[in-house]
């Protein structure tokens, strides 16, 4: 059972996402049977109120371990395609079935291998699963005007930074979501290197509806080299200093 957009949009108001995805070859990736519910779970009982998944088995997982509604996706390479988060009718086909009560899918102005547009697919989506809110991943305020107008029902900036013609930043991109927040009437999403709490209350300050949070939750990998990445900068600049001591 789906969850109505209304009531989502309702219960993550000013609050956070918690995005609890793990792909194969990482370490909490399992073949046989998916950990991300209990990463669901530690973010329920926190108070979250909605999760951000990829796959089908975390979809479905998910929404059985805890009964959140699920902002769904799904990761997939083709060749000639840029585009990776749900970018065929493939994936928003599996996503349908599996309940998915939000598909999120790439909405960047980049190549795609069959040669249509963004417009186009979503067109498409939109002829065939009329009644599921779409989330487009974008980039740039171009890439979420665009989205827009093209009738998706909430606006995420995921994709900043990861395409060649967004700015690559260290932090999270505020410009953007201030940006889309001024331009949209619809729900900006706030996501992206967005690693501490004063980030996430920033972007609600800008205006964004929600903010996603990841990485600095639910990947203890990516947890742990942030960690010991500031840990080796400290300690060249002491011994560049000459200040470290034996």
């Amino acid at each position: 059972m789906r969850t109505p957009l209304a009531e989502l949009l309702d219960a993550t108001k000013g609050s956070m996402i918690v995005s609890c995805q793990a792909l194969p070859g990482e370490p909490l990736y399992d073949e046989e049977r998916s950990l991300m519910p209990y990463m669901a779970l530690a973010a329920q009982e926190a108070g979250c109120r909605c999760i951000r998944t990829s796959s089908v088995r975390d979809v479905m997982a998910i929404k059985e371990k805890t009964g959140l509604p699920c902002i769904g996706l799904i990761k997939r390479v083709y060749e000639g395609w840029d585009a990776y988060i749900t970018p065929t009718m493939r994936e928003i086909d599996e996503l349908a079935e599996a309940g998915a009560d939000v598909i999120a899918l790439d909405c960047t102005l980049r190549a795609r291998g069959d040669g249509s547009t963004v417009a186009d697919f979503l067109g498409e989506i939109r002829r065939r699963y009329p009644d599921i809110p779409l989330m487009a991943d974008i980039s740039t305020l171009e890439e979420g005007i665009h989205a827009w107008k093209c009738g998706v029902d909430l606006v995420g900036t995921t994709l900043s930074g990861y395409t060649p013609y967004s700015p690559h930043l260290d932090g999270p991109d505020y410009d953007l979501v201030a940006g889309l927040a001024g331009a949209l009437p619809i729900p900006v999403i706030a996501e992206g290197r967005i690693h501490f709490p004063d980030q996430a209350v920033r972007m609600l300050g800008l205006g964004a509806h929600a903010v996603v949070v990841g990485g600095a939750i639910t990947r203890p990998l990516e947890i742990a080299r942030r960690f010991y990445s500031a840990i080796r900068s400290a300690g060249e600049g002491s011994r560049a200093a000459g200040t470290d001591k034996p």
